[in-house]
């Protein structure tokens, strides 16, 4: 744990250097002090707040819990599917300091805020066994030097394409850099069975999704949102040429036109039906697209791959969501209970049988029996251990709003994409300067 907790020290006061130098860091450049673990006293009802769970996994598990534990029974408070949505709710709730919100699903990417704004509870680390669970899993759960939240679930984004239209072009691998991308839906779409079909979508709607695909195009292209030091690096040329490349390949014609429209549903729609050749999609799409109820029009005929890049194979942004606990809840012995019981990895494993959530522990990508179901589990592991988390930083909404507007001004042709990193590096010396 020492070298997962120094690095998330570091990372953490990165975020509160490059957005908040003042008051969040204070004269001194120091982040906030760490909360003490609190204690965690009271039985009873609790709630557990998160988005909408389209797959019905959530209210299973919750039903195992309520099923022993009848006087500490767990109510499910579902917020929109729209990550953005669930965090203004999420902190609407905290800055009331209301105890409607006991155990919350954060995004990932969200803890080191909640924590510096101590919204959330420092957890007793001995009481979850983290040593099991990937490391760069781990890191997203901690802020300054102390675990905060617990993972539930992680995620990487894969590369989804067409094996039988690759194949039929003779192609005999995926792609492994935007270029190979290209020249491969060239030579596919000369295939009459190719016919109408686009190359290549992601999520470039103007939301969360749009700041992760920013992120991984950057990351993909050998550069980096902000460095080590919270700083932002989005005026040099590999920051362009990751931009780039989202934004010529909505030009070109290499996305479709409605791409800029496209969350995570879109895009899966769109691939499932036949519209696409390759997608940038989360490891939940595999099992939807792969049923053969006549529902997906792609059945048996793809696979995934690591994300391309620039010069190679790109780096995901690392997703997934972590298990906190609201600093003005009541019943917080329940809570963390239901907390260790909710990320164990039992649980893992039954909720894999409903719903393709990256796991968090290492064993379950290597269950023989569990790989033969979901094949996807080694490429999403490679996806995981060489992902880039989007930065952690004390601010982060205004950072992904800021990152929102730029790169959704440079895709719809408002600005180029200079312009745009220009406006978005000044953005994130000065966020409250917009």
């Amino acid at each position: 744990m020492k070298t997962r907790t120094t690095r998330a020290v570091r990372s953490a006061c990165a975020g509160l250097l490059g957005l908040t130098a003042v008051t969040a860091c204070g004269t001194s450049g120091g982040a906030p002090p760490a909360a003490k673990p609190a204690t965690f006293e009271g039985r009873g009802p609790i709630t557990y707040v998160a988005g909408k769970d389209t797959t019905g996994t959530v209210q299973a598990v919750l039903d195992r819990w309520n099923k022993a534990h009848p006087d500490e029974k767990v109510t499910f408070v579902q917020l929109p599917t729209d990550p953005d949505a669930q965090r203004q709710q999420m902190i609407q709730n905290a800055e009331i300091k209301s105890d409607a919100f006991t155990v919350l699903s954060l995004d990932a990417v969200w803890t080191s805020e909640f924590a510096a704004h101590r919204w959330v509870d420092r957890l007793p680390a001995d009481r979850f066994p983290l040593g099991r669970m990937l490391d760069p899993i781990v890191e997203t759960a901690t802020y300054r030097g102390g675990l905060y939240a617990v993972p539930a679930t992680s995620d990487g984004g894969m590369l989804y394409y067409r094996t039988d239209l690759l194949r039929r072009a003779g192609i005999a691998e995926p792609p492994t850099t935007w270029a190979e991308m290209k020249a491969d839906c060239a030579k596919v779409k000369k295939l009459p069975e190719a016919h109408g079909m686009s190359c290549y979508a992601g999520q470039f709607q103007k939301y969360e999704g749009l700041t992760v695909n920013v992120a991984e195009a950057v990351n993909s292209a050998g550069g980096t949102v902000t460095d080590a030091r919270g700083r932002p690096h989005l005026d040099t040329p590999q920051a362009k040429a990751g931009l780039d490349f989202l934004v010529d390949a909505v030009r070109d014609g290499t996305a479709p036109k409605e791409a800029i429209t496209y969350q995570e549903e879109d895009a899966r729609q769109a691939f499932q039906a036949g519209k696409l050749i390759f997608e940038r999609q989360w490891p939940y799409m595999y099992p939807l697209a792969a049923k053969k109820d006549g529902s997906s029009k792609v059945a048996g005929k793809f696979g995934v791959a690591p994300l391309p890049g620039l010069h190679g194979p790109g780096a995901s942004s690392l997703g997934g969501h972590n298990l906190a606990l609201t600093a003005s809840a009541e019943n917080k012995a329940t809570a963390l209970d239901f907390i260790e019981f909710f990320t164990n990895e039992e649980n893992q494993r039954f909720s894999l049988k409903y719903a393709p959530a990256a796991p968090t522990y290492a064993s379950l990508y290597q269950d023989p029996a569990l790989v033969k179901t979901y094949p996807y589990l080694p490429t999403l592991k490679r996806s995981i251990l060489h992902a880039v988390p989007r930065p952690r930083v004390f601010r982060y909404g205004d950072l992904t709003a800021a990152v929102q507007r730029a790169a959704y001004a440079a895709l719809t042709g408002e600005k180029s994409s200079a312009q745009a990193l220009k406006d978005l590096q000044r953005a994130l010396r000065h966020p409250m300067a917009e």
